[in-house]
Formats: C-alpha cells, structure tokens, sequence
C-alpha cells in the first residue's frame, strides 16, 4: 500500500510555507535575535497596525445593557413555561419527568387533583443557584411545555435564587398579543407536521 498521498499536506494549490527562524538555543544566537528585530522594527509594525485601527473610530464595542448581542433560538437560558397555542392554558401536565431527571437537583413540583378529577400544578419551582442549564429537562418535556428563554441576566443577592411558576408562566396578555413563539428545539413539530398527519380507519 502507498503511503504517499497520505504524508503529503500539501492539500492545496496555494499551500505556502511561512518561513520559520530556528529556535535559538545559545545566549549567543538569543542576543542576535534580539538585535535583528530591534533593527528590523517590528515593535513599530505592531504599533503602527494599533494606532491604524484606532483612528478609525470604527467602534465595535456593544454598549451594554443598552444593545445586546443576538443570541441562538436554542440558547439555554431562563426557563419558560408555555401556553397552549390553542386555548392558551398551561401546557405542563404535572407528569414531573423534568422534576425526576434533573442532574442538579433543583426542579421542584407539587399537584393535585382538581374539582374536574385532573392533575393540576399548585406548585413549580427551580432553584438557579443549583440549575447548570443542561436543557434535560426541556428535552424531556412530553408537551413542550418548559423550555429555554432568552433571558441570560440572572443576578440575585442570594446564592438560592428560586423563579416561582408564575414568573416563568407566559402571562396571558403577551400570549393574546400572539408574541409566544414555539420552541424550535429537541422534540418540537416540524413544519410540514399536518401534512405527515394520516387519518386512522378506525370511527372514534
């Protein structure tokens, strides 16, 4: 078997070699370096590339909090609890599988049965102090019902800061105004999901 198509890195018509000096092993060979990028002003190079981009005034600073960078729709930041897209009630069922598989230890849940004989959720909290937002609990989620927000800015005095249901829940007047968008992650319906909907030929 040929070996030589395999050692060879020169991949591409324009692969150039960058010339490399030889490491200088003596005091000797260390000083004449020193002389020769003394002499060949390389530090007025840099200087020079510095105080180009300077005069510019091509700011590229973002002025926080004011502007903020755009972030991926599949950020893992702040947890949300979402809304039924048809009625608008709550699309968390109480089935606590987010509760159970979190690594961290830091969904709590509690339910009861209403007066209409179903599950409901009195309680939902997640302690972020604890939370490492490895998004298991998003992606286990039967209803898509919690997911990652956008908002990153978590500071808190204290080191157990808990966001209660309500402050993740989608309030109802933002849900009307139709701005509650639909989760784009692990789990979620594709596009073209009614035209893969088929009919069963059982009359139910």
């Amino acid at each position: 078997m040929d070996l030589t198509n395999y050692n060879n890195r020169d991949i591409s018509k324009d692969y150039r070699y960058v010339k490399v000096d030889p490491i200088p092993t003596t005091p000797w060979e260390k000083f004449k370096r020193v002389v020769k990028r003394t002499f060949s002003c390389e530090l007025f190079v840099g200087l020079w590339i510095v105080f180009r981009e300077m005069i510019k005034f091509n700011i590229h600073t973002v002025q926080y909090p004011a502007e903020k960078l755009p972030i991926s729709p599949r950020y893992r930041a702040i947890h949300k609890l979402l809304r039924l897209m048809e009625s608008g009630n709550e699309r968390c069922i109480g089935c606590g599988l987010c509760e159970k598989i979190c690594i961290a230890n830091c969904i709590r849940m509690d339910t009861k049965i209403d007066e209409n004989s179903r599950k409901a959720v009195t309680e939902y909290t997640i302690n972020f102090g604890r939370c490492i937002f490895c998004g298991y609990c998003a992606e286990v989620c039967p209803e898509l019902a919690i997911v990652h927000g956008g908002d990153y800015e978590n500071a808190s005095e204290q080191r157990a800061h808990f966001a209660l249901k309500e402050d993740m829940l989608t309030p109802i007047d933002i849900f009307k105004a139709g701005k509650q968008k639909e989760f784009p992650g692990f789990g979620a319906l594709s596009k073209n999901a009614d035209e893969n909907v088929k009919k069963t030929p059982l009359a139910y």
